[in-house]
Order: structure tokens, then sequence, then C-alpha cells
């Protein structure tokens, strides 16, 4: 089998609740870049997960901005432009910053998360990213 590779701009992308995503499947793993407005919290999008939490696992580099996770046991870790992270299953995501990342995930663990999040936003009872503005225990470091 051959290998793949892409220039991040050449990847399908959508614009959903205010976030550009796009990916494709390399094997076993979906290839993502995600662009992130400032004031984004996306826990209200993982709400029926199981701990209300994203169950995947994630493997990147930042790009652009940063990016607060916050993890089921209460921690918390910013990873911030130029830094590889791994975001393990159990966590959720707020940014203060326009943020852009590139993320490696296992398709079978991915695929769930990203059909939820889409049911979610298709609901009329779901707020609008500018409804959902982010409101993390940690503190706004930008100003």
């Amino acid at each position: 089998m051959a290998g793949t590779h892409k220039k991040p701009e050449d990847l399908d992308t959508e614009l959903t609740g205010g976030i550009k995503s796009g990916g494709e499947e390399w094997g076993e793993f979906t290839v993502r870049y995600v662009e992130v407005p400032a004031g984004t919290d996306v826990t209200p999008l993982l709400k029926g997960l199981p701990g209300d939490l994203c169950q995947c696992p994630h493997w990147g580099l930042m790009l652009k901005g940063e990016m607060w996770q916050r993890y089921a046991d209460g921690s918390e870790m910013l990873t911030r432009a130029g830094e590889l992270f791994y975001w393990p299953p159990g966590h959720t995501g707020i940014n203060h910053v326009d943020t852009v990342f590139i993320e490696f995930s296992p398709t079978t663990d991915l695929r769930p998360v990203i059909e939820h999040m889409a049911r979610l936003l298709s609901s009329p009872e779901t707020p609008s990213h500018g409804d959902t503005a982010a409101q993390p225990l940690v503190p706004d470091r930008t100003s």
C-alpha cells in the first residue's frame, strides 16, 4: 500500500458551529485540520458522551493559538502554538484565542464523537457558538 501526504489546506473542510474542520481517513487513523474561533468551549457538544467528555485520544501539532484541555480528574493542560500534543481520552477543550491545529486520532474512536457532536449541532436546543462562550476554570491569560 502506498503512503499518503497532503497539505493541510488541501483537506476538505467544512464550517460547523463556528469550527472549521476537515479530515481524511489514513489507514486506521483520521488526520484532521481544525480552526477554532476564540471563545469556544466544546464541552456542551460532548454532553451525553461517557463522562460528558471526549473519549477519543488525539496526537497532533498546535499551529496557532492555544487550547486548554480539562480532564475527568479535574487536571488541566495548556497546549500552545508550536507544541506537539497528546490528549488522552476523557477531556474537553476550551480556547480564548483563535486556534489552529492538526490532529491524528484512531478513526474507530473519533467517529462516534464526531457523529454525536453533529447530532447536537443539528438540534435546535443546542446553543450556537456565540451562545457558548468559554467559561473555563482556567484564567484567560491572553490579556
